[in-house]
């Protein structure tokens, strides 16, 4: 893979959950090791978001009529002021965790927030909801930390080939520097979430550790499914097929069981 904002060069590690452990991929970082580590790294990105400051909002954009809907309910499902994991974080015990957990939230407020000044530029309305999100949100908040992060890394997951697909396919200069944008910080939320991952699953009996990696590569590959035919008219009108979309989401699967499941003793 190839994906970078435009704005920023990134090192990467040789095993990623983004990128596999075969090529660099110049818009992974190398994964902090410490939660003390992801807060200076998130620090250190917002610094730079505001240096660099945000697109030209001015430019000329028409977005498809299939993306521009699939955007506006992408758009709604970054938001959100993220109080049911800032609050789990909080009671898992670790100052350090929670303070990444809010900054990791502030991300994806901003996620939502680029995505509504795209759609503004192009003239379309926000959503106020969508029931695919409330189910998603409904599900997330009924479990505890470990299944909420389970189910948030779906999300995530997801949503790298979704915006490397409109960033490589919309062929107008906005959306797809929003798109590189997002995905940049899309990939590097990923081993974020796997550190915290691999300790809660390190917690679990050995003999149900995998069998519970495996039930998450299920319901990652029914999730991907679903918005493979969801946003399928955007698909094809950015150039990606169901089936691929779909193998790219499970693609990037086996690195988050490899960076979550503990080394085998």
């Amino acid at each position: 893979m190839h994906d970078t904002d435009g704005t920023h060069a990134r090192t990467t590690s040789t095993h990623t959950a983004t990128g596999g452990n075969t090529t660099a991929d110049p818009g992974a970082v190398a994964q902090p090791a410490t939660f003390a580590d992801w807060v200076r790294h998130f620090t250190d990105e917002a610094g730079r978001r505001r240096r660099t400051g945000d697109p030209d909002w001015a430019q000329d954009v028409r977005l498809p009529r299939a993306v521009r809907s699939s955007l506006q309910r992408f758009q709604v499902g970054e938001s959100g002021d993220g109080a049911n994991l800032i609050g789990k974080a909080d009671r898992a015990g670790d100052p350090d965790y929670a303070a990444a957990v809010r900054l990791f939230v502030a991300e994806e407020q901003n996620h939502a927030r680029l995505l509504a000044l795209l759609l503004a530029a192009d003239g379309a309305p926000l959503l106020d909801g969508h029931w695919s999100d409330a189910i998603f949100v409904r599900v997330r908040r009924l479990f505890g930390l470990r299944l909420e992060l389970m189910v948030l890394t779906i999300a995530e997951l997801v949503a790298v080939p979704y915006y490397r697909a409109v960033r490589d396919g919309v062929g107008q200069a906005l959306p797809s520097e929003v798109a590189a944008r997002i995905l940049a910080d899309e990939q590097r939320h990923i081993p974020f979430h796997c550190l915290r991952l691999r300790q809660s699953v390190g917690t679990l009996p050995g003999p149900l550790r995998r069998p519970a990696m495996t039930g998450w590569r299920l319901l990652l590959g029914a999730a991907a499914v679903f918005v493979a035919a969801d946003h399928g008219a955007a698909l094809r009108r950015l150039g990606v097929r169901r089936g691929h979309f779909v193998a790219q989401v499970m693609e990037l699967s086996g690195g988050v069981v490899a960076d979550a499941l503990p080394p085998r003793p």
